[in-house]
């Protein structure tokens, strides 16, 4: 006879696997996006490309991910999530793939551009396969907490791997995701459940807000990616964010006359979701802009190679994952709101520890100390964020929130990139000024995001019965003793 707590425990063994698999597929789309960047001057050499197709090999898989992951969150919830997440992991497979046998430039650059539509598709269905498996409260917290130390790990692990790959041949880079993938797609079908047939009329797809918006923000990424190189006031970039702010303000009238709209506007009157999303995108700008700076000062100013930079970032990772671990914990005791203020200003802290950085700094005195904070912010603040931008999502939304969120860290990441780039420009080729300033903007950043947390990112108490539940979860998820006896008698598990 099958007992009630066997059934609960074979449940909870497939939960955790589910999240072993979708983990492993978001680890490749964050390793992907740093791989590139060690790589490009061998591919450069073996290819002999010119600088503009070669910084196409960033740009691209950049600006098809942010420009489509509207149109990915909407198809997971319209079509199936764990359809969307299989076809588009294929896709991302076989791009991948092919990548590597390849030796002309542009057909190179277009795998990218495939690899960055598929990730655009794979990460919001992979996000609200989590929220429709894992109940909201604790399991939840620490399903997202896992889930976004992946990302954050995913990053430093490429620019390591990278390095390593790269020595061998930069081929490699293509067909390091392959293996993994196809892994991926052979387990998921095994332990992530099939999508809830839908009931009731199917609601429409919203084709003219599709094609604005995903057109719109394209636009407005790659004018992003340009800027820097052909000026922010040169007509050409003025012209293109013209055109895609005129774009997303069609998109914005459409949705208004939609029946059944891409993105319902009325959820933006939500305090927290608005909130949310804007923290995802300083705290974007901040941290993925200082990434690219910091690893450019590492290169150029201290003369490191490219496995050493990938090395010399590393303890940042490792200072995520250790402090990942605790975020369902710290969420209970302080709520997503604190924790995602708290978050942001330490890793502003670390962010700014860069500036007493010169021309011969020294790395265990000055480069280590600033890593480790700055880590240990991101450990705190990206789990919060975005667990307060998908929480509440009613069912059929779970997709477009996971989007959401999404977006706004691919598009502050673009942002941030942009603008700290120009600062750099602006001071000349390897100049420490530039640096300096750039390290300060990023700084500022990061502060404008904890006031936006400490001001949108309301909490909400819970009910008796949402205590009730959140106490045996939090036990559960946990898996320890301490979990229980630390719930206590009457708990208070803050949102």
């Amino acid at each position: 006879m099958v007992t009630k707590d066997a059934t609960r425990g074979a449940l909870d063994r497939t939960k955790k696997l589910a999240l072993l698999v979708l983990c492993a597929q978001l680890f490749l789309d964050s390793m992907d996006v740093s791989l590139m960047g060690v790589a490009l001057p061998q591919i450069q050499r073996q290819l002999d490309l010119p600088e503009s197709t070669l910084q196409w090999l960033i740009s691209g898989y950049a600006v098809a991910y942010g420009g489509f992951l509207l149109l990915g969150g909407r198809a997971a919830d319209l079509f199936g999530r764990r359809r969307v997440f299989l076809v588009a992991t294929a896709v991302f497979a076989v791009a991948s793939l092919a990548g590597g046998f390849l030796s002309d430039g542009t057909a190179i650059v277009i795998t990218r551009v495939i690899k960055g539509v598929a990730a655009a598709f794979i990460a919001p269905a992979a996000l609200s396969i989590i929220i429709t498996t894992f109940p909201e409260g604790p399991q939840r917290n620490r399903a997202m907490a896992v889930f976004s130390l992946t990302g954050a790990s995913g990053y430093s692990a490429g620019l390591v791997l990278s390095g390593v790959l790269t020595e061998a041949s930069w081929r490699l880079t293509f067909f390091a995701p392959v293996p993994v993938a196809l892994l991926v797609l052979l387990l998921t079908p095994r332990v992530v459940r099939r999508d809830e047939p839908s009931t009731g009329e199917r609601r429409g797809f919203d084709l003219a807000g599709a094609t604005t918006v995903t057109a719109g923000l394209l636009l407005f990424v790659y004018a992003l990616t340009q800027g820097p190189r052909i000026g922010w006031l040169s007509g050409g970039t003025l012209l293109m964010l013209t055109a895609a702010v005129a774009l997303l303000v069609a998109f914005v009238v459409i949705e208004q006359r939609q029946a059944n709209p891409l993105v319902p506007l009325g959820v933006f009157r939500t305090r927290s979701l608005g909130a949310a999303n804007l923290v995802g995108l300083f705290w974007a700008c901040a941290t993925i802009g200082w990434q690219f700076v910091a690893v450019l000062y590492l290169q150029q100013t201290l003369g490191y190679g490219a496995l050493e930079a990938g090395l010399a970032i590393l303890p940042m990772g490792l200072s995520i994952l250790v402090v990942v671990n605790f975020a369902p914990r710290l969420i209970a005791l302080l709520g997503l709101r604190w924790l995602a203020v708290l978050g942001m200003l330490v890793q502003g802290a670390g962010i700014l520890l860069f500036l007493r950085a010169d021309a011969d700094s020294g790395y265990l005195t000055v480069l280590l100390p600033a890593l480790v904070v700055h880590g240990i912010g991101n450990g705190l603040s990206f789990p919060a964020f975005n667990i307060a931008g998908v929480s509440g999502a009613t069912e059929g939304r779970q997709g477009l929130a996971a989007a959401l969120i999404t977006a706004s860290v691919q598009l502050g990441g673009g942002l941030g990139v942009a603008v700290l780039a120009a600062l750099l420009s602006a001071a000349g080729p390897g100049q420490l000024v530039g640096f300096h300033r750039a390290f300060l903007v990023a700084g500022v950043f990061s502060a404008v995001g904890a006031v936006i947390a400490a001001v949108g990112l309301r909490p909400q108490p819970p009910t008796v019965e949402t205590r009730v539940e959140s106490e045996d979860d939090l036990a559960l998820s946990l898996g320890d003793s301490e979990a229980l006896s630390a719930s206590g008698p009457d708990p208070t598990i803050r949102p």
